[in-house]
């Protein structure tokens, strides 16, 4: 009797964690969800070099939110930064390690549609995963 109930939580539980593979692949598909890797240490201690993200498409980014955003001077490299201002069509973004940070103190308040989406979740290295904000 504890297999039948034992097989039936498996079978439940393998079940959900395909079901989500297939929603998160068909998100990446189709540019809901993008991956981005960070490169420098600009957002320590908050995200370091090397941490993997899911970056979720946003219409309006909120202050305090970390996003990910065009590089105004390198419109082809994404930057991940903190919103610290939200005006009618542009955003201030900072680095949270301002010593280390090109951010718009450097280059000044970025087109809103510039901005790529909201980070959500650290999914690498393992012992960091988690949500991120």
């Amino acid at each position: 009797m504890l297999n039948r109930r034992f097989s039936a939580v498996a079978i439940r539980v393998l079940r959900a964690v395909v079901l989500a593979g297939v929603v998160v692949a068909g998100a990446l598909r189709l540019g809901l969800v993008r991956r981005v890797v960070v490169e420098g240490p600009s957002m320590l201690p908050t995200l370091a070099p090397g941490d993997r993200l899911l970056v979720v498409r946003v219409r309006r980014p909120a202050v305090g939110d970390v996003v990910a955003l065009s590089d105004p001077r390198h419109p082809r490299r994404l930057l991940v930064k903190r919103v610290v201002s939200v005006g009618h069509d542009t955003v201030d973004v900072r680095g949270d390690n301002a010593a280390w940070s090109t951010d718009s103190a450097s280059f000044g308040p970025v087109p809103i549609r510039s901005v790529r989406g909201r980070v959500v979740r650290r999914y690498a290295p393992a012992g960091h995963r988690g949500p991120v904000g």
